[in-house]
């Protein structure tokens, strides 16, 4: 979802979130208007240029992570917020679903104190609501060195909309995204 350098606006900023298979995640933030760029990724572990594999195993601490490049003009880092809190479950630690390890936490990876004070302050909300059966594990943690996933993992939903497990759970994500965030969607999404 790359856009030609003269349609960047003045200002763009960086989001990082990991929220369970990357796959996922990436499929819900690339409809949302004022996302210009969604990357999937490795963060937060300890080695060097991870691979998928290794990531995989649990044994690197890795997360797999969505970067997300957005207009603030058009979204704000808090409605980027609430879309991640409502579209995967933000109160198991290293589950998503079937998908289990560290690998698979939920995090916030925050570029400022800024996005540190809204991350903490959502949480804050979520569990003072009580809309959750559980409180939320989400970590939020300093950005940590990012690295690129392997280039057939981006985009994957688009690129592999058949893919068994990409159909057992990315439909109802979009889904609960077309239902709660309507006004939020770039035209076809």
């Amino acid at each position: 979802m790359s856009h030609e350098p003269g349609d960047r606006p003045a200002t763009t900023a960086t989001a990082t979130f990991a929220g369970g298979c990357f796959w996922c995640v990436d499929a819900v933030f690339r409809r949302l208007d004022g996302v210009l760029d969604v990357e999937v990724g490795y963060t937060g572990g300890a080695s060097e240029h991870p691979t998928y594999e290794e990531v995989c195993s649990g044994r690197t601490g890795h997360a797999e992570a969505v970067r997300v490049t957005f207009d603030p003009s058009r979204v704000t880092f808090g409605r980027l917020l609430e879309v991640f809190f409502a579209t995967h479950d933000p109160t198991t630690k290293n589950r998503q679903g079937a998908d289990v390890g560290t690998q698979y936490r939920s995090a916030i990876f925050v570029h400022d104190a800024l996005q540190r004070a809204e991350a903490e302050a959502a949480i804050a909300r979520i569990d003072a609501s009580g809309l959750l059966p559980a409180p939320v594990v989400t970590e939020v943690v300093d950005e940590a060195p990012w690295w690129p996933g392997e280039d057939y993992h981006q985009d994957y939903w688009t690129n592999h909309p058949g893919q068994p497990y990409c159909e057992a759970t990315i439909p109802a994500k979009l889904t609960k995204l077309r239902k709660l965030f309507a006004d939020d969607l770039r035209p076809g999404a």
